[in-house]
């Protein structure tokens, strides 16, 4: 089964196929010709997934599904939140770690959460797949795998950063790991009905 991810994050595809591993064939905008910016004005998670993947289907006619994921602080209002990639007012992740750290100097409770939702459309349908785990902001970064926010965040029940884990380690428990599991079993039990 060929299912187009709104994707060309070589990170993010790296993640969700080593979830999903062979058994769907996983194609990115890049492999299908699309380079032009998907809108992305939705004040959620679950707007935006869906906008993202609404946009395909309308412009490809094709079986797909789009993220959306982000940082939530609890001492910042759920900030940065959609904003997550663009929080410092670029797409810089060292600017936004910096803002997210400044902001939170002296403050105490330093609970956070990663959240991904999924937005699958699949013959006509929409369904969506949520996943969020939680954890602690530390005070200065630490590790150097991962990706966006990892080196600042410790998920709850760990005592290193997603920057500090290996690949396999942080996809067995991260954010976007519990929503593509949710994603593969669907895509697994549509396709033998």
């Amino acid at each position: 089964m060929k299912i187009l991810f709104a994707t060309n994050n070589l990170h993010k595809l790296e993640e969700v196929q080593a979830i999903i591993g062979n058994q769907f064939d996983i194609q990115t905008l890049e492999e299908v010709g699309l380079y032009e910016d998907i809108p992305e004005t939705g004040d959620t998670f679950e707007a935006n997934a869906k906008q993202k993947s609404d946009y395909l289907v309308d412009k490809l006619n094709m079986d797909c599904f789009a993220d959306d994921s982000g940082l939530e602080i609890d001492a910042l209002h759920g900030e940065p939140g959609v904003y997550s990639a663009r929080y410092s007012g670029s797409r810089d992740m060292e600017k936004n770690i910096e803002l997210v750290l400044q902001k939170m100097e002296g403050i105490t409770d330093r609970s956070a959460r990663f959240r991904t939702v999924i937005s699958l459309q699949l013959d006509a349908q929409n369904y969506f797949f949520e996943g969020a785990i939680e954890g602690t902001i530390i005070n200065s970064k630490v590790g150097t795998k991962g990706f966006g926010y990892d080196p600042i965040f410790i998920p709850n029940g760990y005592d290193k950063t997603f920057a500090e884990m290996s690949a396999d380690e942080k996809n067995s428990i991260s954010h976007r790991a519990i929503a593509v599991k949710k994603l593969a079993e669907f895509l697994s039990e549509t396709k033998k009905s």
